[in-house]
């Protein structure tokens, strides 16, 4: 009798693929309305974020974002200014061209979305009309509300991948702190009772087609593609 696949036992929820919430319990977000002045009251180490955290006090309460280089407790930032400083958060209409900044928001008031990993950051372009183009760590330009806010500087932590990890149980317990499987087994090394693509009989897994209704174990390989068949 065959067990459950790997998609399966994880949608189960058993203990040895369940996630830690303890690690995610720091929600990355600057709330919607934030005006005056903030101070670092504490730096924090979060197993589950590649970047240290900053829990920021403000007239209304607290909150938490990815530190940037060179923080230090009881730092000084502004809130929803227009003075550029590292840590300050700024709408993108008053960031200068050239300036580097993370955890942008995605539309107005979300909190901040995009670039909260370690090390990383995005720089303005240019400004065209009612938006803003900001250049993101992958080299791609993309467009944003000129409303939308960011905080001015670059994340810390970058060094994070400058050591090796020479031995894979250091990498087994990295991956497990942020709730991820390693390693995986590729399913075509797996026997054919335990995976769809699995004995390696075919070995051309991406071939196969998941129906839109097809149970959890069914449901591997090319779900739902947009187009099928060689590329022209």
């Amino acid at each position: 009798m065959g067990k459950r696949i790997i998609t399966q036992a994880r949608g189960k929820g058993s203990h040895t693929y369940k996630v830690k919430k303890k690690a995610f319990r720091f929600k990355l977000q600057f709330p919607p309305r934030i005006e005056g002045e903030g101070i670092v009251i504490k730096l924090l180490n979060s197993a589950a974020h590649s970047t240290p955290l900053a829990k920021i006090n403000y007239s209304d309460g607290t909150f938490y974002i990815p530190a940037f280089k060179n923080m230090i407790q009881g730092q000084k930032i502004n809130l929803n200014s227009s003075k550029i400083e590292n840590g300050n958060i700024v709408q993108l209409k008053d960031i200068p061209v050239k300036t580097k900044i993370y955890q942008i928001e995605s539309r107005p008031g979300d909190g901040g979305v995009f670039i909260k990993s370690g090390g990383n950051s995005a720089t303005v372009n240019k400004v065209v009309g009612k938006k803003v183009f900001v250049i993101m760590p992958s080299k791609k330009e993309k467009a944003f509300n000129m409303n939308c806010r960011a905080v001015i500087g670059v994340t810390a932590g970058a060094g994070r991948l400058a050591k090796p990890i020479v031995k894979a149980g250091k990498q087994f317990f990295i991956k497990k702190s942020k709730s991820k499987l390693w390693p995986r087994t590729s399913a075509v090394k797996m026997n054919a009772i335990d995976h769809p693509f699995g004995s390696g009989r075919a070995k051309n897994p991406k071939s196969k087609i998941a129906k839109r209704n097809a149970p959890p174990g069914r449901r591997v390989g090319l779900i739902r593609p947009r187009q099928t068949g060689k590329r022209k």
